[in-house]
C-alpha cells in the first residue's frame, strides 16, 4: 500500500488505492456533459434556439471554470453572439397604428361638399 490518506469522515488513515484518480476522471467527464446541459438551459431561458447537434461541435472544456465545474460566465459569453442575432430587427413603421392627425407626409382633404 502506498501513501496513507485520511478519510474526511474519520481521523483514521485510509490507504491510497487510486480511487481519487478515478473520481477525478469521472468528474472531468461529467463536468463537460453538465456544462453542455447548462448551456442548453441558459439558451432556453434566454429564448435562443440552438440548432440540432450544436453542442456536439463545442469544446466543452472552455465552458468550465478553474474549479472544473461549469462556469455561468463562460456560458454567458458563448451565448452572447447568439442572443444578439436572435433580437428582432423591425423596420421603422411610422404612421402605423392609431394616429390622430395621420402620417405627417399625407395632406388631408376635406370630403365635405360645402368646402368644394
Amino acid at each position: 500500500m502506498s501513501d496513507p490518506q485520511t478519510d474526511s469522515r474519520s481521523s483514521a488513515q485510509v490507504p491510497a488505492d487510486g480511487s481519487e484518480v478515478v473520481r477525478a476522471e469521472v468528474q472531468r467527464e461529467y463536468a463537460t456533459k453538465l456544462a453542455k446541459a447548462e448551456l442548453r438551459t441558459q439558451a432556453a431561458q434566454a429564448g435562443i434556439k440552438l440548432g440540432d447537434g450544436f453542442t456536439d461541435y463545442l469544446d466543452a472544456s472552455k465552458l468550465l471554470g478553474e474549479d472544473g465545474n461549469p462556469s455561468a460566465e463562460a456560458i454567458g459569453k458563448a451565448l452572447a453572439p447568439l442572443a444578439a442575432a436572435q433580437e428582432p430587427k423591425f423596420a421603422p413603421i411610422a404612421g402605423a397604428g392609431y394616429n390622430r392627425n395621420g402620417p405627417p407626409s399625407v395632406r388631408s382633404v376635406s370630403l365635405d361638399v360645402r368646402n368644394r
